[in-house]
């Protein structure tokens, strides 16, 4: 079984070929979007078995998604397939001279339709961390009663539960999405943030009074990511700040899922605290430096040469 389990819609991604604005695109390049995903690839190709859960639609996207994850070398046997609606899509806007945008097709899509019964307790049995988003509550409250039993499942089969908020206001509003994800958050060992979040959910921009809200709803281990600013990682005893890692960026997207998978590797490995956030940090740099969500995340060796050719390892 996966030692790594997350939670989560991926959509097919259509972005530009040619880097112009979509209303005066004939050409687009096809990929797979989806933060839960993400860090199951991730993981994986740090040499961590992992595990995706997820619905997709009886449809060619719905089959490109499945394979596509499969071959990264994760486990898929715990996506559903609904044999009405559909898969979601995602257009994606990067280009020189406007600003990224991105327009999303998945209301009613088939993620959204997530159940609890579509969970299989068995299937959490081994694991040591499951991982999910606050995307899931803002798609549908059926996809949120789903990730609280999984959450309730991981609980009773002794994995640590790993939460990012994700938030989506093109999804959902301050207000409501608030409260669900704070209901969620009650129940997480990990909380993997930004800044923007972090306001949104509790008032405020200032790590350490980020830091002292989340222990104080139960959480053992938080990221803070702070994108150019860099990132912290905290438990309750000790905080480490690490400055951002250079990279050329090319596409910022999918930073973030990099950072967790990377957080999360370091956990698994029993690592320190200040090793599970230079991890995330140097993931997090090298998903920045080329085009899609995923395919510019190193293998273990890829992660350790960028490591130690950086001046932020000194030991």
């Amino acid at each position: 079984m996966p030692e790594l389990i997350t939670l989560g819609e991926t959509m097919v991604c259509f972005t530009p070929e040619n880097n112009e604005p979509l209303q005066y695109a004939h050409t687009f390049e096809k990929r797979i979007a989806g933060a839960e995903s993400n860090v199951a690839i991730a993981a994986a190709r740090l040499g961590h078995s992992s595990g995706w859960i997820s619905k997709l639609g009886n449809d060619p996207f719905g089959s490109y998604i499945k394979n596509t994850i499969r071959g990264e070398g994760v486990d898929v046997s715990g996506v559903r397939i609904h044999s009405q609606n559909p898969t979601g899509l995602m257009f994606k806007q990067i280009c020189d001279s406007c600003e990224s945008v991105i327009t999303y097709y998945r209301q009613n899509s088939a993620a959204s339709t997530l159940t609890p019964s579509d969970l299989d307790p068995e299937y959490f049995r081994g694991c040591r961390i499951f991982h999910t988003t606050g995307i899931n509550s803002a798609i549908s409250q059926s996809a949120h009663e789903t990730v609280k039993a999984a959450i309730q499942t991981a609980k009773a089969a002794g994995c640590m539960v790993s939460f990012d908020p994700n938030v989506r206001l093109k999804l959902c509003t301050k207000q409501k999405i608030r409260g669900l994800l704070l209901e969620i958050i009650r129940y997480s060992d990990i909380l993997l943030l930004g800044l923007d979040e972090a306001e949104i959910l509790f008032d405020t921009r200032e790590p350490e009074k980020i830091f002292l809200r989340a222990f104080g709803l139960g959480v053992r281990f938080v990221g803070l990511k702070m994108g150019d600013q860099g990132s912290y990682a905290a438990d309750p005893e000790t905080s480490f700040f690490c400055p951002t890692f250079p990279a050329r960026k090319v596409d910022s997207i999918g930073a973030g899922d990099a950072f967790n998978a990377g957080f999360l590797t370091g956990l698994l490995e029993g690592r320190s605290l200040e090793d599970c956030g230079l991890y995330g940090s140097a993931m997090g740099a090298m998903a920045v430096m080329s085009k899609g969500d995923f395919e510019n995340l190193p293998d273990r060796n890829g992660l350790e040469s960028f490591l130690s050719g950086s001046l932020l390892i000194t030991r």
